[in-house]
């Protein structure tokens, strides 16, 4: 401590602020209870160097002058965050997810929207990456050329502060993406780089091809279709100046350079931006790639313990200098990996990728047993920390579900993927989904599953059929669409709605037209918003209305009950039927009982399944308003969602 003492001071003497100045005073105090593990973090990745010294004071006056710079009413936040440390697991949250030209062309005009995001009852918005990119080829958007620029397109840097400004007086918190793994190939470190600079070089990953081919015999390819091998030649941008034989990492796509590190300058200049973006008033950072920031010969080099490492020290450094900044994990990767980055000294909060795959699972069988096998284990994460429920988002579907999960109740996981792939590219005879296959393997059937909500829960193929069985159809889909959304909303945490599903927005194959976008089948499921569809909403019998009222419906019972607060106070409940997910929810209030029928036929559940969940005295469905008795047990009708308490 004494030696901390020492950085500080010096810090505030270099900036001639005054020993009794109380904003200051405000910086020590944090940097005495976070610097300690700060530095032992960045001591564990980079303490045998001999500038180890040097770096640390950098990247304390790093931090420091982060504060000295930051707004004071976002300093306020700070504050009032700290007491309430588990602000974002509150019942009130609910999450929504657009891109910005998407949504509402640029940021001007997505502060018009403002009113339709309270009116659904957002209380956070993600907004997917709108920086300064490649106009060509940007993987839609996350290669950054800088964070210092938004794109043009979509307007300023001031433009988004004052959105973060809008936002925040209306109680929405701004989520936007931090890609940290990797730059474009545009960025001005790459350019550097490829001018020779060595210091820049030494940002990223520059190599020998025998040297890359070591490391490529333990690496997994991404992208196979789009990009082979995790590598590419130097050769390829005219003008490089590099030895003939030299190839650059490149996990994602070639215009993606991943960063080096192991070279502490690279984490102190990442630092440097993260730490911009928090003043700019974004109180949540999406991590990008999480599981594939450090490399290490001779590993897949994914989930390495220098990544946790890493990403601690990025919380430590903001608990210090904007301590109301909340990362939040993308870990697209076994399940057992997943929980590993959350924790309230890493990630706070998470994705709940397995949650999103077993409910499209549970659709396609119409059975809950993996979904219910999974919340004996898989969905505990630490009291302080909070999943991001969703049903879709920007990205493809992937079957992350455990194959020892899935072996234990007699499922082949390789078998049951190619099941789910074909049900969900609309391939399998009898079925409701019309969803576009992504990195498609012929010879394997492995892929990924593209599309919107609505067409994937069957809504499209609905509205392609006439007469009374297309209506049929259509009553079915939208009671799919409502289920899995009020599961989610049942779930804890922040339950995370893609901007669009809640109008029932269908898959947009226009994307096929842009060569830039047309080998990317994701974009099947980025529509732009329609807002005439949208001014629908409130007219009775649309489907637009049938979905938004109805959310709306659950999103406000929700918000009135304190029981769907935390992540972690929920039980799986066995309710004797394979067809029918149960769980309870505990609060002071008492407990609630969800119960979710996922087939398309009437479920009896038994009246001993209720009474061992305290059920038998007088109940209220908070859903439909109703007070069943459960003398005989309760039935479920196809698709129908119970909010069962004590009435």
């Amino acid at each position: 401590m004494k030696d901390l003492d020492t950085h500080l001071e010096a810090l505030r003497t270099a900036r001639a602020i005054a020993a009794d100045d109380a904003d200051w005073a405000d910086f020590a105090r944090r940097a005495r209870a976070h610097a300690p593990r700060l530095r032992a973090l960045l001591s564990t990745l980079y303490g045998g160097r001999s500038d180890f010294e040097t770096q640390y004071a950098d990247v304390l006056a790093t931090a420091a002058d982060a504060w000295r710079a930051r707004p004071e009413e976002l300093k306020g936040l700070d504050a009032a965050r700290e007491r309430d440390p588990r602000w974002l697991q509150s019942n009130g949250m609910l999450g929504g997810i657009a891109y910005v030209d998407r949504f509402a062309g640029t940021l001007e005009g997505l502060r018009t929207r403002v009113p339709y995001l309270k009116e659904l009852g957002l209380t956070y918005l993600h907004l997917m990456p709108l920086f300064k990119c490649p106009e060509d080829n940007s993987d839609g958007g996350y290669a950054v050329s800088t964070y210092r620029e938004v794109n043009p397109a979509l307007g300023t840097m001031d433009q988004l502060r004052a959105l973060a400004g809008d936002l925040r007086r209306e109680g929405i918190s701004l989520c936007v993406d931090f890609i940290f793994n990797h730059t474009s190939d545009q960025h001005e470190w790459a350019r550097r780089a490829l001018a020779g600079d060595p210091a820049h070089r030494d940002f990223y990953l520059i190599m020998p091809r025998a040297e890359a081919d070591r490391y490529d015999r333990n690496l997994r390819e991404i992208f196979p279709d789009q990009h082979p091998g995790a590598f590419t030649p130097m050769s390829r941008w005219p003008g490089a100046v590099a030895a003939p034989d030299e190839w650059v990492w490149t996990t994602f796509n070639s215009f993606q350079w991943d960063l080096n590190y192991a070279n502490p300058a690279v984490f102190r200049a990442m630092a440097t931006e993260m730490l911009f973006l928090a003043n700019v008033g974004v109180d949540v950072l999406r991590m990008d790639a999480v599981a594939f920031i450090w490399k290490r010969l001779g590993t897949v080099c994914e989930n390495l313990p220098e990544a946790h490492l890493l990403i601690q020290a990025f919380n430590a450094l903001c608990r210090i200098a904007a301590p109301g900044l909340v990362f939040k994990s993308e870990a697209i990767v076994h399940p057992n990996d997943v929980v590993k980055y959350i924790r309230p000294d890493e990630c706070q909060i998470s994705y709940n990728p397995l949650l999103m795959a077993l409910l499209w699972n549970s659709l396609a069988t119409r059975e809950v047993r993996l979904l219910r096998q999974a919340m004996g284990s898989r969905f505990v994460i630490p009291p302080d920390c909070s999943w991001v429920n969703y049903v879709r988002c920007h990205d493809d579907i992937g079957w992350t579900f455990s194959d020892e999960d899935a072996a234990a109740l007699g499922v082949n996981g390789y078998d049951h993927r190619r099941f789910l792939n074909q049900f969900y590219t609309g391939r399998f005879e009898g079925g409701f989904a019309l969803g576009v296959p992504f990195q498609e393997n012929p010879k394997t059937g492995d892929c990924r599953i593209s599309g919107m909500c609505a067409s994937l829960a069957g809504l499209e193929q609905a509205l392609d059929t006439p007469g009374p069985w297309g209506q049929a159809l259509t009553d079915m889909a939208v009671r799919r669409i409502l289920l899995i959304h009020g599961v989610i909303l049942s779930f804890g945490g922040v339950p995370l709605i893609y901007l669009g599903d809640e109008i029932g927005q269908l898959n947009d194959h226009g994307y096929l037209a842009d060569p830039h976008k047309a080998g990317d089948s994701r974009w099947v499921h980025r529509p732009r918003m329609d807002w005439e569809a949208a001014a629908r909403r409130h007219e009775t019998g649309t489907i637009e209305a049938r979905l938004f009222e109805g959310l709306s419906a659950l999103i406000a019972l929700r918000k009135a009950q304190p029981c769907f607060s935390g992540s972690g106070d929920l039980r799986g409940v066995d309710t004797g039927s394979d067809h029918v997910l149960g769980f309870v929810r505990y609060h002071d209030t008492g407990p609630l009982l969800v119960l979710a029928n996922f087939s398309d036929t009437v479920r009896e559940i038994d009246a001993e399944v209720l009474r061992a969940q305290g059920l038998m005295y007088p109940v209220l469905d908070l859903v439909d308003g109703s007070t069943p008795d459960l003398g005989g047990g309760i039935t479920l009708a196809p698709y129908q969602l119970r909010w069962l308490r004590p009435a």
